[in-house]
């Protein structure tokens, strides 16, 4: 049996969870999510937890029983604490400003590139203009916003510039080494 399927996620104060018509919806302080139930799987809330049962041992059903109670603890944590990405941008003359809710970022392209938030999102802009946070209640498209704008301009290996999450390493490479080796000669 699945070890993280097993385990019962409990319902902290101010949250509602409601098992419904094949779908899961979580509410509580900073908003709602709703989810589709998977199939193999049931869910019922009890006790001020929310259980998580598969119908059988076939492999699918294995499968979905630990991704489904994952999805419902990140569901409840969401609407009570949110979740958060930092990106920071590296580079000489790299930055990133706010318009109103849109971010725009100037890294190295002959033109500014405007970002729209999707619902539910909220860009800040932190430091001196070098770190992007990005909130939300919901893991995944928090986590999407992240690697899309990363995306816009990654990392590159020899100077290090470009856009990366808060904390990541970038391996660097050397740089030209055949002027060193000709003067030797």
């Amino acid at each position: 049996m699945s070890r993280v399927g097993r385990k019962p996620v409990p319902i902290p104060a101010g949250v509602k969870v409601d098992v419904k018509a094949g779908e899961i919806v979580v509410t509580g302080p900073k908003g709602g999510l709703r989810q589709p139930l998977l199939p193999g799987v049931e869910v019922t809330v009890r006790d001020g937890q929310v259980c998580v049962q598969r119908r059988s041992d076939e492999k699918p059903d294995r499968e979905r029983h630990g991704l489904l109670r994952s999805l419902i603890a990140n569901m409840v944590a969401g609407v009570t604490q949110g979740y958060r990405k930092e990106l920071q941008v590296v580079g000489v003359g790299y930055r990133a400003d706010l318009d109103g809710r849109d971010l725009v970022l100037s890294v190295g392209y002959s033109h500014p590139i405007r970002v729209t938030p999707p619902e539910g999102i909220a860009f800040e802009v932190a430091g001196r203009n070098d770190v992007i946070i990005i909130t939300g209640i919901d893991k995944v498209v928090v986590g999407q916003q992240a690697a899309d704008i990363r995306a816009l301009r990654r990392p590159e290996p020899y100077k290090g510039k470009g856009i990366r999450y808060m904390g990541e390493a970038v391996r660097r490479k050397a740089g030209k080494a055949g002027k060193v080796q000709e003067t030797n000669r």
